[in-house]
């Protein structure tokens, strides 16, 4: 086996154990910690396969944005116990979610076969933070305010007086 095939089996394998992990566990922080550890191993599989700013932009947004604002949430409601989720569900998402796969991986194959995807890049890194610091500044910015603002807004209401 050559060597991006034996990573490529690595991080899948990471990924998956993580996603599982993280829908399998009762506390939410151990959730949310499992979430960010299966954003990261999707960035990598997007890395390994050329996609470096598809990757670092899961990083950055994904787990560097969101995952953090979950455990901003989860610490900023001011309980004084962790909050564990159960219910007794759990055996039809199981089978939801082996439903789900089954019918992805035979759409896949059905579509590709025995065939080599070629990947090739679209649209080139450059010309990406060409265009979103050029035409699409004043969007990015804004959306920037925004979570800003949530963030603040987040930590005033849960704010003890």
């Amino acid at each position: 086996m050559a060597l991006p095939t034996i990573a490529f089996w690595m991080l899948a394998a990471f990924t998956a154990v993580t996603a599982i992990f993280t829908v399998t566990t009762r506390n939410v922080v151990h959730s949310a910690l499992g979430l960010s550890a299966a954003l990261i191993g999707a960035a990598a599989l997007f890395i390994l396969f050329g996609a470096q700013f598809v990757g670092l932009a899961q990083i950055l947004i994904y787990v560097g944005a969101v995952v953090i604002l979950f455990m901003f949430g989860i610490m900023l409601t001011g309980t004084s116990i962790r909050p564990v989720v159960d219910n007794d569900q759990r055996v039809m998402a199981a089978l939801v979610a082996v439903a789900v796969f089954i019918v992805l991986a035979a759409g896949i194959l059905t579509s590709f076969g025995g065939r080599k995807v070629r990947f090739d890049v679209a649209f080139p890194t450059v010309a990406i933070g060409h265009a979103l610091f050029t035409t699409w500044v004043l969007p990015f910015e804004a959306v920037s305010i925004l979570l800003l603002a949530a963030l603040v807004g987040a930590i005033v209401l849960a704010r003890r007086d």
